[in-house]
């Protein structure tokens, strides 16, 4: 995956999804993404469907099955549908106190990505803000989770929520290095509050400092909630994030 790869959290436009997912799907191929990531992806029958009626890639998907075990079934579909990476988008905060149940989650994400493998799928996990704020061995939950995991498992970086969590999301990005493929590009004053949220480039974060720190990631738009329209939220992201690409060419 390449720099100018730019992908968008279906999450963020769920309600339309609701309401008519190939109809979602078509809006945001014309908006100019190319590519987007599902979540949930095995509850949505006609979204293998909508994407290749649009045109769309998704090289990534958020659906849980480190906690209950169903990696098998879950990389069946993934495989099915041309999608590479599943990413588990959420361990109880909980589990990210003590060194074991740390250790413990690693070891099963270890073990999924075994299983994974024999499907042709690499997993991986996303972070909120527990996982930054929680520290083990002078170290952020996160970063003692990374040196845990196989070589194979992969992570995808919320930038905002390691923010939130009181991390400099850089910093973070420049000690997980190759690991990261992909980040989840968002924006706001970086609080807890959703709502707060705003398109790429209109918060407080520092967007072009956060694509250098991971320059062959995949970015993936997504709001979790806005005070504005999410569905016009990703299109200026995108237009921002285009112009930043314009800009350094120039």
């Amino acid at each position: 995956m390449t720099s100018s790869a730019t992908s968008v959290q279906l999450y963020t436009v769920r309600e339309a999804i609701a309401q008519d997912l190939p109809g979602t799907l078509r809006r945001l191929a014309d908006a100019g993404f190319d590519r987007v990531e599902p979540f949930a992806f095995t509850t949505f029958p006609e979204l293998a469907a909508g994407l290749t009626d649009n045109g769309l890639a998704a090289p990534t998907t958020h659906q849980g099955f480190i906690a209950d075990g169903s990696i098998e079934e879950v990389a069946r579909a993934a495989a099915s549908m041309g999608i590479s990476t599943v990413i588990d988008p959420f361990v109880a905060p909980e589990k990210w106190t003590t060194a074991e149940d740390v250790a413990d989650t690693a070891r099963r994400l270890n073990e999924a990505a075994t299983v994974a493998a024999e499907h042709g799928i690499t997993v991986g996990y996303h972070n909120h803000a527990h996982e930054i704020e929680n520290t083990i061995d002078g170290v952020t939950a996160l970063e003692y989770f990374a040196g845990l995991l196989d070589p194979a498992v992969v992570l995808e970086v919320d930038t905002y929520w390691v923010a939130v969590g009181g991390a400099d999301p850089v910093d973070l990005l420049a000690t997980l290095g190759d690991r990261v493929v992909a980040i989840h590009v968002k924006d706001g004053p970086a609080t807890a509050e959703t709502k707060d949220q705003v398109p790429v480039g209109q918060g407080s974060l520092d967007i072009p400092a956060i694509l250098a720190a991971a320059p062959n990631a995949l970015r993936v738009i997504e709001l979790d909630d806005s005070r504005t329209d999410r569905f016009d939220a990703v299109v200026e992201s995108l237009d921002y994030l285009r112009s930043l690409e314009t800009g350094a060419d120039a």
